[in-house]
């Protein structure tokens, strides 16, 4: 998945991150045509970090790991082959197509899952080509749910719907404009600068795995341990933060225009963007503080349940705590950036490119030193550490965008001192529950400690009831304005 992973973020980040942006002079024509370019683009980063898979980098043992030349080609193949919605995609995106993204990954989603188990429970034999089998599945059920609902769309829907900027399936698809370039001179100059960036994201993303891969600091039962760290640690991310992340970031780039400064964007626009990025920042920042308040009191309860003694007694535990503390950092660092790639001008983003090159360095340095000596917690510290800096950068450019301005956003950050008081003693109570009920193994002592938690997180979330009125105020105007509007379509 490193190997898709990367070569997706690099192949197509750029493009989403220009193409989504707001523009008032928008060629949907050119737009299209530079989304067409994720295709070549990808092909030809699949190809080189194909042969650097197999060819520099250490291979495993034929006998545990068959097939693993197969995986490769499979996986590369897969993410091409995904280049060719990128532009259904973004279109979809810009529009508000929102259901489309959801129904499409969550059915090529579910259609992996289902191969997998099959091919795992039937064919135990097949090791890794019933995943790679299973990874084609999701593509071409992606594929075919992008392009089935365009193609309906445009047989029946484009003559009704007049906003829409395209009339057939073959403005999907590259084309020349008599008199006017290819592709957007202003498009193509910002996505160079998001292209460069995009590499130094991505090693700044998954930089510990990197260094696995290349260094062999750990050894393949710390890895696994780390993995499966990661894969629990990581569900809020996936499965809470991401999608807070896309969504803020296509509002933020929908509502303030690029190229203008505060002092030129439009008066509602303006208000709404600090209000709406107050309010996220407060919101991440309660969900972060919950994780990392329960988090560290059942991190053993919860690897011993999913694990038994195999994770519960030894360095699992500690990892995952740690892991808590990653997961309220990489929830602000998230909402700051969306805000700052929407907002920046093409100037500014070469500027922090030259940053990113800088933290890149330091973190794949610290990454390699901490894991030396501290083992794989080493990895989390450098991912803290590398998340801290970035954070402080962004809030730096938001802090500058909006000075002197009435409401200052970063105010998001800073809890209610009662709140943080009840977090405390949750945290000291939830901890003290732990050192009395685990002692023992028995059933009754853990359904007590998980009583007390259930307890401690009611007092949390009555607190947050109390003392964030203004955050539930808004979200519950959000919700009317988002069914009113349903209502009327």
């Amino acid at each position: 998945m490193l190997l898709y992973s990367t070569t997706a973020f690099v192949s197509r980040e750029a493009f989403r991150r220009v193409c989504l942006s707001r523009s008032s002079n928008r060629n949907w024509t050119q737009v299209v045509n530079l989304l067409w370019c994720t295709l070549p683009i990808g092909v030809m980063v699949g190809i080189v970090l194909s042969f650097a898979w197999l060819k520099l980098l250490h291979l495993p043992d034929p006998d545990a790991v068959p097939h693993y030349a197969i995986g490769v080609y499979c996986y590369t193949l897969s993410i091409i082959l995904e280049m060719i919605t990128e532009p259904l995609y973004v279109i979809g995106q810009v529009l508000l197509f929102v259901k489309l993204k959801v129904i499409s990954e969550g059915f090529a989603i579910l259609g992996r899952c289902l191969v997998t188990v099959m091919l795992v429970m039937f064919y135990p034999q097949w090791g890794l080509l019933s995943f790679c089998t299973a990874q084609m599945t999701y593509t071409l059920i992606y594929i075919c749910c992008y392009y089935g609902y365009f193609i309906w769309f445009a047989a029946y829907r484009v003559k009704k719907d007049d906003d829409f900027p395209l009339y057939s399936m073959r403005d999907f698809f590259p084309k020349y404009e008599k008199g006017k370039p290819f592709i957007s001179f202003e498009y193509a100059s910002l996505t160079w600068s998001f292209f460069k960036q995009s590499f130094l994201k991505q090693i700044l993303t998954e930089g510990e795995r990197y260094v696995m891969t290349v260094f062999n600091v750990l050894s393949f039962a710390d890895q696994g341990l780390y993995d499966i760290i990661n894969n629990l640690g990581s569900l809020a991310a996936r499965f809470i933060f991401l999608p807070i992340e896309d969504s803020s970031y296509l509002f933020f780039s929908q509502t303030m225009e690029r190229n203008k400064s505060l002092q030129k964007q439009k008066e509602n626009s303006m208000k709404l963007a600090s209000e709406v990025l107050q309010h996220l920042l407060q919101a991440v920042v309660i969900i972060g503080v919950t994780f990392l308040t329960f988090g560290y009191s059942y991190s053993y309860l919860l690897l011993d349940l999913y694990g038994g003694r195999l994770l519960s007694s030894g360095r699992g535990p500690i990892l995952l705590r740690w892991y808590c503390v990653y997961v309220l950092v990489i929830a602000v660092n998230g909402i700051t950036e969306c805000f700052m790639f929407a907002t920046m001008k093409k100037e500014q983003v070469d500027r922090y490119n030259q940053k990113m090159l800088i933290f890149s360095v330091i973190f794949l340095f610290s990454s390699w030193q901490l894991t030396l000596h501290f083992g794989s917690v080493g990895f989390i510290w450098a991912n803290c550490l590398n998340m801290l800096a970035r954070i402080v950068y962004s809030s730096t450019y938001i802090n500058q965008y909006y000075k002197g301005y009435v409401n200052q956003p970063l105010t998001g950050l800073m809890l209610p001192i009662y709140l943080v008081f009840v977090y405390v003693v949750a945290l000291v109570v939830t901890s003290y529950s732990e050192v009395l009920y685990l002692q023992s193994d028995g059933i009754s002592a853990k359904l007590a400690h998980i009583g007390i938690g259930m307890v401690c997180l009611s007092a949390v979330l009555f607190s947050v009831f109390i003392f964030e009125k203004d955050l539930l105020i808004f979200m519950q105007r959000q919700y009317s304005y988002r069914k009113e509007k349903k209502q009327l379509t």
